[in-house]
């Protein structure tokens, strides 16, 4: 789907204020409801926005270690049944089938590094599991990194459509050239 400059504000307004209401990004943004309306059906329609939440911060909810690993499983149990089972073990976070030497890469979380190891053994023992190498993160510079991205796309169709080019240039105009006012790190995203 092709994105405009009008969307990467709607997507980082709802980055910044997930419980946001359409009337106050109207407001924020100079154009009418019905266009930020219609706007946030296409974007979740189109696949682009998949859902509005918080950003849960696994540190503050008493999960400081975070670590990837890479895993290689008995291919004649397949990638979906292994999954599933991956699923049921709730420090696993992120799942992805990979190319490469390892089947999947696994980001996960735990109370301390001995309760890392916890995690690793429930992850190893998963009938069917093989090998698997794991690193733990010394530091994470940014993760779920999508607005750059989306001001990326929105650059490829410079096009601004009639229904809000009037109200995005007076918004832009009270904001010094930004739709929105700048970005604060509040730890919510949308995905």
């Amino acid at each position: 789907m092709r994105i405009d400059s009008l969307d990467v504000s709607l997507i980082e307004l709802f980055t910044d204020f997930p419980g946001i209401g359409v009337m106050e990004c109207s407001k924020r943004l100079g154009v009418a409801r019905g266009t930020v309306q219609n706007r946030l059906n296409r974007l979740h329609e189109s696949g682009v926005i998949t859902r509005i939440a918080p950003h849960i911060d696994a540190t503050a909810m008493g999960y400081p270690v975070t670590a990837f690993c890479s895993l290689q499983i008995q291919q004649n149990l397949g990638q979906d049944g292994m999954a599933e089972k991956l699923a049921q073990i709730p420090e696993v976070l992120e799942l992805h089938t990979v190319s490469g030497s390892s089947d999947f890469l696994v980001k996960i979380v735990a109370t301390s590094t001995a309760d890392l190891q916890r995690v690793l053994d429930a992850i190893s023992s998963t009938e069917g599991m093989g090998r698997s190498s794991s690193s733990i993160v010394l530091a994470t510079h940014f993760e779920n990194r999508v607005i750059p991205l989306a001001r990326e796309a929105a650059l490829l169709n410079p096009e601004t459509p009639p229904e809000h080019a009037a109200g995005s240039r007076s918004a832009a105009a009270r904001n010094g050239g930004r739709l929105i006012p700048a970005r604060k790190n509040t730890g919510h995203n949308v995905q």
